[in-house]
């Protein structure tokens, strides 16, 4: 935390240290967590299990325990004021779309609920102030819900077939005679009449790394940038960074099957393949975050000496 940060909010030991929590306020928050853990219970239970066995899900993992830490590091601000009239619709906001969640069988909905109570809480117990206070470790625990489905369809098939198209064209560019069906790419072999069919699937697609790399560009862009405008651009630079990333994905997947072995197309190579241009993909979110702070600092510095 910033000296800024410290003057205004205290870490949550020191709050019980000096005596802030008394019996009755514990036996309250205690109460409050057994209840959310009775109504709540299924959808946690279907988020982690994704979190755990679904690759598109697998950065709430991650994502999780650090929009935790990052509420405690911030501490809880000492002008904050209970809204319990507020906090209590939040609430009873939150029972509404689990419950019709629970009857339309829609998992996003019942998942979003859980993240409505957590704000509702929040509101109710210390109100808006500190609700602003955490916008990031909550923006942080939102996307750590996966898309719904609805969403995901979507999306995914346009990427798909840009990834195709701009992976064709990097193919090309190489010399390797190659043509784009849609989401399939026909490569020719070195042996006569030989040819490889590389599949763009779903998650080659893009939609995986952009769901995380958005995810991270609100983390990064939280924790260092200061300005509105300097976070909805890395957000908005993350897009054509992930589209990018996968379409030399399948450029350096084409080029390996067609000048080495065809079986790099698929298996644990074409995996590693996806892991190392995401970590390629994070070093430029970082990049540009700490362009885009460069611009702030001496935008800044110009606002204060013209002032």
């Amino acid at each position: 935390m910033s000296p800024a940060a410290d003057l205004v909010a205290v870490h949550p030991t020191q709050s019980i240290a000096d005596g802030q929590w008394g019996l009755g306020r514990a036996a309250s928050w205690a109460l409050a967590a057994v209840a959310f853990v009775i109504l709540f219970q299924d959808p946690a239970r279907g988020l982690a299990r994704d979190w755990w066995n679904d690759p598109d899900a697998g950065h709430g993992l991650l994502l999780a325990p650090v929009s935790l830490w990052l509420a405690w590091k911030s501490g809880i601000r000492v002008d904050s004021s209970p809204s319990p009239r507020w906090g209590s619709a939040l609430l009873l906001g939150a029972i509404f779309l689990r419950s019709l969640g629970s009857l339309a069988a829609e998992f996003f909905t019942q998942r979003f609920s859980m993240w409505l109570a957590v704000v509702g809480l929040i509101v109710f117990a210390f109100g808006w102030r500190q609700l602003r206070h955490w916008w990031l470790p909550l923006a942080v625990l939102l996307l750590s819900i996966p898309l719904p489905a609805l969403l995901t369809n979507k999306f995914a098939i346009p990427l798909q077939f840009h990834a195709s198209k701009y992976g064709t064209a990097l193919i090309e560019m190489r010399g390797i005679p190659v043509k784009a069906q849609g989401n399939v790419i026909v490569i020719a072999g070195q042996g006569p009449g030989e040819f490889f069919r590389l599949f763009v699937a779903e998650a080659c697609s893009g939609l995986r790394s952009l769901t995380a790399l958005l995810a991270l560009g609100v983390l990064i862009g939280g924790l260092y940038l200061r300005t509105l405008t300097g976070r909805a651009a890395l957000l908005l630079l993350s897009v054509p960074i992930a589209v990018a990333v996968n379409a030399v994905r399948i450029f350096l997947t084409a080029f390996l099957m067609y000048f080495v072995d065809p079986a790099f197309g698929r298996g644990f190579m074409h995996q590693t393949e996806g892991w190392a241009l995401f970590v390629v993909a994070f070093a430029a979110i970082g990049l540009l975050a700490s362009l885009i702070a460069l611009v702030e600092r001496r935008i800044a510095r110009r606002r204060t000496t013209d002032a």
